[in-house]
């Protein structure tokens, strides 16, 4: 296929580095200018691509996974080996919570339903591709859970090796996937921080290919995939507002990338506003954002804890995708975030983990200020599954107590249903 990417620019210097200026496309992942906080963003050849990626060629294709973007996408072709299907999550309208809040028309875009669960399948499966192509052995990264989980089952599919740093309080239910895909899997002692210093060491060391999404530019392109989806299932009607949980900076980063990109092709005509949500105890992008001050170190004090990011690695992304959509950032607690999960799952059916059912707390929240107006039209995106995190879901909620097996239990088990109107 011929490239459509051509290559990259800085986020901070603006320089411009082009794909034929290097041996391989990993010979700098950021800046050689800037440095390490040089975040680059992948540049693409918007007019040659418009004559392949139309609505008339979406509708014929069969590929509904994430390679039907191939065109928008920085591989050279799409993998030989076989991959996880990543992408084509549903959409759902969300009619019984839109009657509850008393909105007009609002939406879930429900990636937890990815092969491992989470919407880092998308950033994954770039890093295998990628991985493949320069034929590197092995690929590693740091995580809170769901790039780490996600990384190790796309990996595991296409025969790739990994090694996967993770911070000690790494959930349950993420742990126990790296060690099923047959990860090489440390616990380091401390916080995100301390896991991400570990895997850069050992990248810079080693030369593992480098999975960190914050650093790695390619696996923006890959979270970007979302909205492309939420796009066509709106027939390109795009909403009022995209609503997505903010750790690192890179999901919402993709989220105004991929928006970008149809808009230059002419598939929608208007970017929407974006609202990025924070959990309180770990807010560095909503705290920057409220008082125009410089972003800062903050502690990781939430039960969101892949969004418990205390060192943003794509600050510049992060921001500017709120910023160039006139959009807002807003924080919430961890109370709202657990109530948000208990609507999300009585009402839609949702199971989403805490750091992503802080969009759905991000989003009441925006409503009561007054921020998005219930007549607006919205899309929040749930970007884990519940599963993994259980001990984070059973936070805030009535843990049933055993009861004898018998006919009057039944008729108080019962009585209790209809006294609460559950019968």
């Amino acid at each position: 296929m011929e490239h459509l990417y051509t290559g990259f620019k800085c986020t901070l210097c603006e320089e411009e580095f082009s794909i034929s200026s290097m041996k391989q496309d990993s010979d700098f992942t950021t800046c050689p200018i800037c440095g390490e906080k040089g975040i680059l963003d992948v540049q693409y050849d918007y007019k040659k691509i418009k004559n392949y990626l139309t609505k008339e060629t979406l509708a014929k294709n069969e590929d509904k996974s994430i390679w039907r973007y191939i065109h928008l996408l920085p591989v050279k072709d799409i993998p030989d080996k076989e991959m996880l299907k990543v992408g084509n999550t549903p959409l759902y309208k969300a009619n019984r919570l839109s009657e509850f809040l008393g909105v007009k028309e609002f939406y879930i875009k429900d990636d937890g339903l990815n092969p491992t669960g989470s919407l880092k399948d998308r950033a994954s499966i770039i890093a295998v591709a990628k991985a493949l192509e320069e034929d590197i052995k092995t690929i590693c990264c740091s995580s809170t859970g769901n790039a780490a989980s996600s990384l190790a089952g796309n990996a595991a599919k296409a025969g790739v090796n990994t090694l996967i740093f993770v911070p000690e309080r790494v959930p349950d239910g993420k742990l126990a996937q790296l060690i099923v895909y047959g990860s090489n899997v440390v616990k380091v002692q401390g916080d995100y921080k301390k896991a991400y210093d570990m895997s850069k060491l050992a990248i810079d060391t080693y030369g593992y290919y480098n999975r960190n999404a914050a650093i790695n530019p390619y696996l923006v392109e890959g979270k970007k995939t979302v909205v492309y989806e939420i796009c066509e299932d709106l027939d390109f009607n795009v909403p009022d507002w995209i609503v997505v949980s903010v750790g690192d900076g890179c999901s919402v980063g993709g989220v105004y990338k991929g928006l970008y990109d149809f808009k230059q092709i002419g598939l929608i005509d208007r970017i929407p506003k974006i609202l990025g949500v924070q959990a309180s105890g770990c807010n560095p992008f909503e705290e920057a954002f409220r008082t125009g001050e410089e972003m800062k170190i903050m502690d990781e004090n939430t039960i969101a804890d892949s969004i418990a990011v205390g060192i943003p690695r794509n600050p510049v992304k992060g921001m500017n995708a709120i910023i160039n959509s006139n959009g807002k950032y807003v924080a919430v607690t961890d109370t709202e975030i657990s109530e948000g999960k208990l609507l999300l799952g009585k009402y839609e059916g949702v199971f989403a983990e805490p750091a992503s059912s802080a969009s759905v707390a991000g989003y009441i929240k925006a409503l009561k200020e007054g921020i998005i107006k219930g007549d607006e039209s919205v899309v929040i995106i749930n970007t884990g599954n519940g599963l993994k995190d259980t001990k984070g879901a059973l936070i805030n909620v009535e843990i049933p107590t055993p009861v004898e097996p018998n006919m009057e239990q039944l008729n108080l088990i019962v009585e209790r249903m209809n006294k609460n109107g559950k019968s």
